[in-house]
């Protein structure tokens, strides 16, 4: 009985000790960093935070410490949220890019950029440089880094090799007009669709197919309504690590070295993972029996080609399709 006593005391002395670390530690911190996503624990954005939370509150020595917030918002909330500084950081979609840059929105459209090797190139360029520019001036915003998402497929209920097969197609879209005047190009009939509508909206023939990323096209169990899968990899989907301007600013340089590498090496690990990660996906819905197509890409890349020209002169007038794909 003795014994046991003096186990359970030195138990909830052991237990003491490491809650007074913890709270030692959180008083201890200089700078808190709150960092929002709209997505759930397990998305690729989440990781990216988590994984810079671990970098900077390491590299400080807790000095700094990283607040989560983490599925409780939606995408236009954390960017507000962080444009106004009520947040520090966001890890996000393609808002912030689409709402303050979007004259060079073309980097979230269909058919225009070839691969994630591509857009890097373009986000490392001239172009990249000014995008990035023009989030910081209208959005009060910084990219710290950009994490791959994966490439935008198509999915089914008949095999799809060529634009002709697109004729007619009522094709779930998110309601975005630039994608929606591609694939009207290309053929189909836009079948504008929220995401909570996604499943049911092809369960019930609202609409015949949809396109999207293989963590979307599992995560929504599409091929329980939907028997193909077709390879279009006709966008490359991106989200971003972004930081509050005036709050950068305000960091010492030491800081904000800490905090921009940081991000850098988080958006690393995010993206070799989503890369790893986009193939095991792929492979789960051949197991459940979605039969994989592969298409004439380039008859797709040229049906798109007249939309896509033409949105350059209207919508996105920096500069040229033909200028983008020589990068």
């Amino acid at each position: 009985m003795r014994t046991a006593r003096l186990g359970f005391i030195l138990s909830m002395i052991a237990f003491l000790c490491f809650l007074s670390v913890g709270v030692a530690k959180a008083i201890s911190a200089e700078i808190t960093i709150r960092i929002g996503s709209p997505f759930k624990t397990g998305h690729i954005l989440v990781d990216a935070a988590e994984k810079f939370k671990e970098l900077v509150e390491k590299g400080s020595d807790g000095r700094i410490a990283v607040e989560m917030q983490i599925g409780v918002k939606s995408e236009e909330e954390i960017d507000d949220l962080c444009s106004k500084g009520t947040i520090e950081m966001q890890s996000n979609g393609n808002r912030p890019l689409e709402i303050y840059a979007p004259q060079y929105f073309f980097l979230g459209a269909p058919y225009v950029l070839k691969d994630w090797d591509h857009l890097m190139r373009i986000w490392q360029g001239n172009l990249g440089k000014k995008v990035i520019e023009q989030v910081e001036k209208n959005g009060n915003v910084r990219y710290l880094g950009i994490v791959y998402r994966g490439l935008r497929q198509t999915t089914s209920k008949k095999p799809i090799y060529t634009p002709a097969d697109v004729y007619g197609l009522k094709l779930r879209l998110p309601v975005v007009p630039t994608w929606i005047a591609v694939w009207k190009e290309i053929g189909a009939e836009p079948v504008p669709l929220t995401l909570p509508e996604l499943y049911p909206g092809l369960k019930s023939g609202k609409a015949d197919a949809s396109e999207g990323d293989v963590t979307q096209i599992t995560s929504f169990k599409l091929d329980e309504v939907q028997t193909h899968l077709i390879m279009t990899n006709h966008m490359v989907q991106i989200g971003g690590m972004l930081i509050h301007k005036p709050f950068f600013d305000r960091l010492s340089k030491a800081d904000q070295a800490l905090v921009t590498l940081a991000a850098r090496d988080a958006c690393d690990f995010a993206n070799a993972k989503m890369k790893a990660a986009e193939k095991s996906y792929l492979i789960q819905l051949q197991r459940k029996g979605m039969q994989v197509v592969i298409p004439d890409a380039d008859s797709f890349r040229e049906k798109a080609k007249p939309a896509v020209e033409q949105l350059f002169k209207t919508t996105w007038p920096v500069t040229t399709w033909a200028e983008v794909l020589s990068q």
